[in-house]
Protein backbone atom coordinates (compact mmCIF):
# COMPACT_ATOMS: atom_id res chain seq x y z
CA UNK A 1 0.00 0.00 0.00
CA UNK A 2 1.34 3.76 -0.90
CA UNK A 3 1.65 5.97 1.81
CA UNK A 4 1.97 9.32 2.25
CA UNK A 5 4.79 10.81 4.57
CA UNK A 6 3.03 13.27 7.26
CA UNK A 7 4.18 15.92 9.90
CA UNK A 8 3.48 14.14 13.14
CA UNK A 9 5.47 13.52 16.72
CA UNK A 10 4.51 9.78 16.12
CA UNK A 11 3.26 8.98 12.97
CA UNK A 12 5.46 8.30 9.84
CA UNK A 13 3.32 7.88 6.79
CA UNK A 14 -0.29 7.16 6.17
CA UNK A 15 -1.93 4.87 3.83
CA UNK A 16 -5.36 4.02 2.88
CA UNK A 17 -6.84 1.01 0.31
CA UNK A 18 -10.63 2.86 -0.71
CA UNK A 19 -11.20 -1.31 -1.72
CA UNK A 20 -11.26 -3.05 1.11
CA UNK A 21 -11.42 0.16 3.41
CA UNK A 22 -7.65 -0.09 5.00
CA UNK A 23 -6.29 2.58 6.99
CA UNK A 24 -2.45 1.49 7.29
CA UNK A 25 -0.69 3.76 9.84
CA UNK A 26 3.16 3.74 9.74
CA UNK A 27 4.02 4.92 13.57
CA UNK A 28 7.75 5.29 15.43
CA UNK A 29 7.05 1.77 16.77
CA UNK A 30 5.76 0.18 13.93
CA UNK A 31 3.37 -0.41 11.01
CA UNK A 32 -0.71 -0.89 11.83
CA UNK A 33 -3.51 -1.96 9.31
CA UNK A 34 -6.91 -0.53 10.65
CA UNK A 35 -9.93 -2.25 9.26
CA UNK A 36 -13.29 -1.10 7.80
CA UNK A 37 -12.57 2.55 8.06
CA UNK A 38 -14.86 4.31 6.33
CA UNK A 39 -12.73 6.68 3.39
CA UNK A 40 -14.14 9.80 5.49
CA UNK A 41 -12.50 8.87 8.34
CA UNK A 42 -8.80 8.81 6.47
CA UNK A 43 -9.88 12.20 4.35
CA UNK A 44 -10.28 13.61 7.73
CA UNK A 45 -7.26 12.56 9.24
CA UNK A 46 -5.05 13.78 6.32
CA UNK A 47 -6.99 17.02 7.20
CA UNK A 48 -6.64 17.23 10.80
CA UNK A 49 -3.93 19.34 12.58
CA UNK A 50 -2.87 16.95 14.81
CA UNK A 51 -2.59 13.52 13.71
CA UNK A 52 -1.98 11.84 16.48
CA UNK A 53 -5.08 13.35 18.63
CA UNK A 54 -7.08 12.60 15.49
CA UNK A 55 -6.51 8.68 15.39
CA UNK A 56 -6.57 8.46 19.43
CA UNK A 57 -9.98 10.02 19.03
CA UNK A 58 -11.07 8.52 16.06
CA UNK A 59 -9.32 5.01 15.36
CA UNK A 60 -7.84 3.57 17.96
CA UNK A 61 -10.06 1.58 20.03
CA UNK A 62 -13.12 1.86 17.01
CA UNK A 63 -11.49 -0.08 14.68
CA UNK A 64 -10.12 -3.66 14.56
CA UNK A 65 -6.06 -3.70 14.16
CA UNK A 66 -3.06 -5.71 13.12
CA UNK A 67 0.95 -4.95 13.72
CA UNK A 68 2.49 -6.36 10.15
Amino acid sequence: MERISVDSSNLVSVGYNEETCTLEIEFNSGLYQYFDVPSYIHEELMNSGSKGSYLNTNVKNTYQYEKI
